[in-house]
């Protein structure tokens, strides 16, 4: 704000892919359009990573995250199935090279969040499994509501019997 009123600033996202499984984001801020679209775009270029694709055209697997209040499930498709998703997981797909895949988005299906949870779950390595999502989100033990094991637990687990090593 100054004295006369507010100061406009736009903001852009860009989603940049070589169509081969290399894609990234960026994000840009700036007082005039065509400015905020550069930053995002430079932005992008440089948070481009490769994704791993199964038989060039899909996903390994069926993966699923949430992101703030944003939850996507991904699930690979047979050979011509297409793209049967959000039309902004479409464009990430598209971006990707990813050519049958089916998505859904629950919850809040806001561009910034969609395309942002879409990148962390293609992007692999993303964050240490159960460490939490990043943005405040609770991690989760492993074994919630187990407790600890006892050694007659790890002993049957492991199939042979723990030794005390101590010296003293």
């Amino acid at each position: 704000m100054t004295g006369k009123g507010k100061i406009a600033s736009f903001y852009a996202l860009t989603v940049v892919g070589n169509g081969n499984g290399l894609v990234g984001y960026g994000e840009g801020k700036a007082e005039a359009i065509p400015e905020a679209s550069q930053k995002a775009f430079t932005q992008a270029v440089r948070s481009m990573d490769v994704v791993e694709r199964f038989e060039e055209r899909t996903l390994w697997t069926t993966i699923q995250t949430k992101f703030g209040a944003t939850r996507i499930i991904m699930r690979p498709r047979p050979v011509g199935f297409g793209l049967q998703c959000n039309p902004n997981l479409h464009q990430v797909f598209k971006a990707a090279g990813i050519k049958d895949v089916s998505a859904k988005v629950w919850g809040s299906r806001n561009p910034m969040n969609v395309i942002k949870a879409a990148m962390r779950m293609l992007h692999a390595g993303n964050a240490p499994l159960k460490m939490g999502d990043g943005i405040g989100g609770k991690g989760k033990r492993i074994e919630a509501g187990a407790g600890t094991r006892g050694k007659e637990a790890v002993e049957r687990e492991r199939g042979r019997r723990i030794v005390d090593g101590r010296t003293w």
